[in-house]
């Protein structure tokens, strides 16, 4: 008989407030036909899937963003392992984003929950005919079928995280048992692992309620479960990663051997364009949401119609510990905005004009936070600006409570506010609920812009979306100006997701997918130097926070050293 691995260990986090208990602890012990038999045995299981879901707010070393990887952000703490990504000291043995084994051990679960589904004992219901019996039968029938579908948009999605770090990789869809020959396991060539993904959204999409309000069987309680909006949604990014750069430009690997690891085959790059535009398109016409709300509040939510998929945490204090000004009570730093990431929000000159920051410029010089797109002061703390409970203005002027020479205050000169909750107290332990936001519908609409701006340059529809983003409560910001090139609308496109998307993980992709990554990650990341004249009037110079380090091969990560140790046949990625 084969021997399985069982770990079914899942200290669950709160994915959500729905009563099926996503926010369940579950461990167990007892034995492999004893769950595949139970009911509720089997949706613990898929709970425990859900919970390798990432966590951005805490992600390397349970403190780092992988903001600070990119030019978004310096973490404070000079030891934390995200500053091997800025250093150019990470390696197939040594990455700070080790998540290889993290990700195949959620897909085994899920290969492992697709067999269990199909050995649960429903008979208890099925037999009795009493119509309550007959009913819950049905009901559990029904949760079954849409579990199947959830696991393997988790699957899915697991792929698509490996698939962004790697490019192709082991299409593994069946459970290996310790009898199995791991030696012979292979890469799929990109194209393949694109496709699979690509069709299991397809297939999630056809099976599962639209959104949470719809679900057929516990209606307007189903929040943080998969829908079919969200694997509508992951296509839409699977599709725009595959139509971008990175994985149609093989040649920037040297001469790889395997080019068919790391890029598509050579095709009409245009249809890649359209046919992601057109699963961009998908979502927004499944379950269109024209209007936008509060842009602040939307981080310290779970419960909003602007998020499509979102791993909800257990309530904590943690986030705020690691994030806040070094001048508060147990305030850490953490993760401090670069000048690079301030600089990139517009300054708005009236209600139809908003131009770049210029530096050169002495009233922007002088008065640098004056003016600019909303969504910088809701996602940065700057200097003078209110923080905090007990709240106070943030002294980020040299000699200031919340600056150096303080040991590990701000090296760049503004702390992080984005999902921070201000209202915490945290000398009295006042603990909130975090979620990390995996998809909202920004991204889709400005996925529909950026392919579509590649395959029909000029399209109204183009300018359209990125304004519907511009124009969200409480932003305001003017409307693109009319008749930009495609050249010119590219470069809004790419600033908009920029700064919309601040410290939510998109910008360490982007820029390797856009394949600008050599110019601008091996830049020399910079901050602010704050001087006090007076209570009210500083003055303000942007300077070097230190050098970073890019070169090509760090497009995509290494193939972990232990798993090719492990299996002759996987090939390592190009210079590594």
């Amino acid at each position: 008989m084969k021997r399985y691995i069982q770990i079914l260990t899942a200290v669950m986090l709160v994915i959500t407030t729905a009563c099926q208990d996503l926010d369940r602890e579950f461990v167990t012990s007892i034995g492999k036909n004893e769950i595949e038999q139970s009911f509720t045995n089997v949706q613990a299981m898929l709970t425990s899937i859900y919970a390798d879901l990432p966590d951005g707010t805490v992600y390397i070393g349970g403190a780092a963003m992988m903001a600070s990887a990119s030019d978004e952000s310096e973490f404070t703490t000079e030891n934390n392992a995200v500053q091997a990504f800025n250093s150019g000291s990470w390696n197939a043995i040594n990455n700070p984003d080790p998540v290889w084994g993290t990700y195949y051990r959620g897909i085994r679960k899920v290969n492992q929950f697709l067999l269990s589904t199909g050995d649960i004992n429903l008979d208890p219901w099925k037999l009795d005919p009493s119509p309550s019996a007959q009913a819950v039968y049905k009901t559990n029938l029904a949760a079954i079928n849409r579990w199947k579908y959830e696991a393997r948009f988790l699957r899915a999605f697991f792929y698509f995280e490996l698939v962004k770090r790697y490019g192709g990789v082991p299409l593994i869809n069946n459970v290996f048992t310790l009898e199995d020959d791991y030696t012979k396991v292979s890469r799929n060539s990109l194209d393949e692992c694109i496709r699979f993904i690509a069709s299991e959204c397809d297939s999630a999409a056809s099976q599962l309620p639209l959104n949470g309000s719809t679900a057929p069987y516990v209606a307007g309680t189903d929040l943080g479960r998969v829908t079919k909006v969200a694997a509508l949604a992951l296509k839409s990014r699977v599709l725009l990663y595959a139509a971008s750069d990175l994985f149609n430009t093989p040649g920037w690997a040297g001469g790889y051997s395997k080019p068919e690891l790391i890029a598509l085959p050579a095709g009409d790059r245009k249809a890649r364009w359209k046919a992601a535009a057109d699963a961009a398109k998908a979502v927004i016409d499944a379950d269109a949401l024209p209007n936008l709300g509060n842009y602040k509040s939307l981080f310290n939510t779970f419960n909003n119609n602007e998020i499509i998929f979102t791993r909800r945490n257990g309530a904590s204090n943690q986030f705020e510990k690691n994030n806040s000004p070094i001048g508060f009570n147990l305030g850490l730093s953490g993760n401090t905005p670069s000048q690079d990431l301030v600089d990139a929000y517009e300054v708005k000159v009236d209600a139809a004009t908003a131009v770049k920051f210029n530096w050169s410029d002495p009233a922007m010089a002088a008065n640098p936070y004056a003016n600019r797109d909303p969504r910088l002061g809701m996602s940065i703390v700057t200097n003078n600006s209110t923080f905090g409970t007990p709240q106070r203005k943030v002294q980020l002027w040299t000699g200031g409570l919340d600056a150096r020479p303080i040991v590990n205050a701000s090296r760049t000169g503004y702390y992080l506010r984005k999902y921070q909750i201000e209202s915490l107290n945290l000398l009295n332990g006042n603990t909130g609920v975090h979620s990390w936001i995996i998809i909202r519908y920004p991204e889709i609409y400005l996925n529909y812009a950026e392919a579509l701006n590649e395959s029909e340059p000029g399209n109204a529809e183009i300018k359209k979306y990125v304004d519907m983003v511009r124009a969200r409560t409480g932003v305001a910001m003017p409307p693109l100006p009319a008749g930009l090139s495609q050249t010119e609308m590219r470069e809004r496109i790419r600033n908009e997701r920029r700064v919309e998307f601040a410290f939510e993980d998109h910008r360490f992709w982007d820029v390797r997918r856009w394949m600008i990554a050599e110019n601008v990650l091996a830049q020399p990341l910079r901050g602010v130097t704050v001087n006090r004249v007076n209570d009210s009037t500083f003055t303000y110079k942007a300077v070097k926070v230190e050098d970073r380090v890019f070169t090509s091969r760090m497009y995509l990560y290494p193939i972990p050293q232990g798993e090719i140790s492990i299996s002759n046949a996987l090939i390592q990625n190009p210079m590594w």
